[in-house]
């Protein structure tokens, strides 16, 4: 081998023993716990957050594989915060009110009662300075927040008994959660918060005497019509509400970045595809919820809805007053939340209303 020969064969030795190492850690695989509040295959919530751990392994090849853990398998459903931000689970899906003991602005990132369509709450995380409020919110505790969907308007709740003045709400247990059961507490409502897992129990036993889940999708599989009749629609206190897919921080910044952003694009698209289904499921269950033996559709009175609305603005105002940062995120919200209602008015509100017209009874 002559002297030319030689330098390139070291030439060759020493970047093959370079890229080795690169080569090696781009196909590392890594296993990540994903922790939910959900009972597995729960319509919208459990099925979402699994198709959602399926896109990350398949999108990532394989090389970022999330195993997920239903409600009480891993961690209680109300520990999945915790359980994300002490790494015992590296994701977790779920929604914010859930954590609300730990900084009351976390309501603001969830269900805001008179609050945000599912449009326009996405037009403020993406483009109003909402997902940069959340993640400083979330900063103190090593979590990173990413918007994973939404129900759509939620129900009101299951009654036993007919809702119709402020004074037929004194008194009853009623399970809600969010600034929702903030609004009833103060209008003398008994508010009990329960796993989603617990609910039709706790209406059967007579636990509670009331109760919301979600809508007639999840109402239906979970069997509320078989426990009380009256049937409550629309939600005052979740209009839009979120789901969140939470993610360690550290265990985020240790990933590849084509990995982190596979998870943050997959997170955006888990969203879409649970919003589509929860207004699909909701569509199709309605009738047919209807129809089953007893059950009565009723909307609040006037009077109990502008009591709510009194109660819940209160209540946001209360928020606003425990932080600067509180301070911020109430008024980016309540300020595009104004400028959503002037806007809706002559839009979205106008075009339902049109074509509710146009259709007539049909």
């Amino acid at each position: 081998m002559n002297r030319r020969q030689a330098l390139s064969a070291l030439t060759l030795g020493a970047g093959a023993s370079l890229a080795a190492p690169s080569l090696a850690r781009a196909q590392d695989k890594i296993v990540w716990k994903m922790a939910m509040s959900w009972p597995r295959n729960a319509p919208g919530v459990g099925v979402n957050a699994q198709r959602l751990a399926e896109m990350i392994t398949t999108m990532s090849g394989g090389r970022l594989t999330i195993e997920l853990y239903a409600g009480g398998e891993l961690v209680p459903p109300f520990e999945v915060f915790d359980a994300v931000s002490s790494g015992v689970a590296q994701m977790g899906h779920a929604t914010p009110y859930y954590w609300q003991g730990k900084d009351k602005a976390f309501h603001f990132f969830t269900g805001v009662p008179f609050g945000l369509t599912v449009a326009e709450y996405t037009g403020w995380l993406y483009f109003g300075g909402g997902q940069e409020l959340w993640q400083r919110a979330y900063e103190p505790f090593g979590v990173l927040p990413f918007y994973a969907g939404s129900s759509g308007p939620q129900a009101g709740g299951w009654f036993r008994k007919e809702i119709n003045s402020l004074s037929d709400l004194q008194g009853i247990k009623m399970r809600i959660a969010g600034l929702g059961g903030e609004a009833m507490r103060k209008l003398g409502v008994n508010v009990v918060l329960l796993p989603p897992g617990e609910i039709f129990s706790a209406m059967q036993s007579g636990t509670v005497d009331a109760a919301e889940w979600v809508g007639p999708w999840n109402d239906i599989a979970f069997g509320l019509y078989k426990v009380a009749n009256y049937y409550y629609m629309p939600a005052f206190h979740e209009i839009g509400p979120a789901l969140e897919a939470t993610v360690n921080k550290e265990a985020f910044e240790a990933l590849p970045g084509d990995l982190q952003e596979i998870v943050k694009r997959a997170v955006m698209a888990s969203a879409n595809e649970s919003y589509a289904d929860f207004t699909y499921g909701n569509v199709k269950s309605f009738a047919p919820l209807l129809a089953k033996e007893g059950v009565q559709l009723k909307t609040f009175p006037e009077d109990v809805m502008q009591a709510l609305y009194t109660a819940s603005e209160e209540s946001l105002v209360e928020i606003s007053e425990t932080s600067p940062l509180a301070k911020e995120i109430y008024d980016s919200f309540t300020d595009y939340r104004k400028e959503s209602n002037h806007y809706a008015k002559a839009s979205e509100l106008a075009a339902l209303k049109m074509r509710a017209s146009s259709m007539g009874r049909e």
